[in-house]
């Protein structure tokens, strides 16, 4: 039986809906998420994001806006925006204190992503980024039953264990009939700052032979960078300097040709 697809309310119109996946927790897909809203944002989109990882949120750390406090309407809900404009969501806005644990079962955290995508206040936004918690359990397949995901990134590291655990999140993708825009490899190395060589920290990466035979895009391979977590814990990942080079050179011109491809109708993403 086919699953009816969610409908926004009516003072929402979202264009194209990206869900940022991996397999296992650690691998910094948050951060990639939020690059890649300051990116787009950056160019003129405008764009949300929506923290679909309700056991463990950090969308509104990295962003400083954890003593703001998403307000809710009569029946819907308003979301915060950044000092750049994205507007996020996220449940660590609509509890008292951010550090409480969220201790529910999968069924009610399922139901909340989805009210996080029906009821809140979007208003009109070119991408609404997906950042979905770790694994390929009922949050994840939720969405991508329930929600028309336009494509899916995935987010690795150089491990080895890392590599089986994505092309789980890879398949889980294409068993859903989703797009997939392609990988990111983060944490890929460590540039030395006097010397300039690059350093293999998690040890050499195998991406370019799991792109291969998936036939995927790598998107491009981020370096470890002190300064982009100082500021992630700093709250200010706004004014983070390098991300023209993180989404420029070391992301390669694919994240360009994601943005073109999301300007089509036809949304091939698999062809960027």
């Amino acid at each position: 039986m086919e699953i009816q697809k969610e409908k926004t309310n009516p003072f929402t119109n979202i264009k194209h809906i990206i869900a940022v996946m991996s397999g296992k927790g650690g691998v910094g897909k948050s951060s990639v998420t939020s690059l890649m809203g300051v990116a787009l944002n950056n160019k003129g989109y405008k764009v949300g994001i929506l923290d679909a990882d309700i056991t463990g949120p950090s969308i509104p750390k990295v962003f400083g806006v954890n003593q703001k406090r998403a307000v809710g309407m009569e029946n819907e809900i308003m979301p915060v925006k950044t000092a750049s404009g994205i507007k996020i969501m996220s449940i660590n806005l609509l509890i008292d204190q951010e550090d409480a644990p969220v201790v529910w079962r999968g069924p009610l955290i399922a139901n909340m992503v989805k009210q996080f995508y029906t009821d809140v206040l979007w208003g009109d936004l070119e991408y609404l980024l997906i950042d979905l918690p770790p694994g390929t359990g009922d949050v994840p397949l939720t969405i991508m039953q329930s929600l028309e995901i336009d494509g899916i990134i995935v987010v690795s590291t150089p491990q080895d264990l890392a590599k089986l655990i994505v092309t789980k999140s890879i398949n889980m993708a294409k068993m859903m009939g989703i797009p997939i825009l392609g990988i990111i490899e983060n944490m890929s190395y460590f540039q030395c700052p006097d010397c300039g060589k690059q350093h293999s920290v998690f040890g050499n990466s195998g991406i370019e032979t799991i792109v291969k035979e998936m036939d995927i895009p790598l998107i491009g391979k981020i370096p470890i960078d002190p300064e982009l977590t100082s500021l992630s814990d700093e709250g200010k990942i706004e004014l983070y300097e390098k991300i023209n080079y993180t989404f420029g050179e070391a992301f390669g011109i694919q994240i360009e040709k994601v943005i073109e491809a999301g300007k089509d109708e036809n949304l091939c993403f698999q062809n960027v």
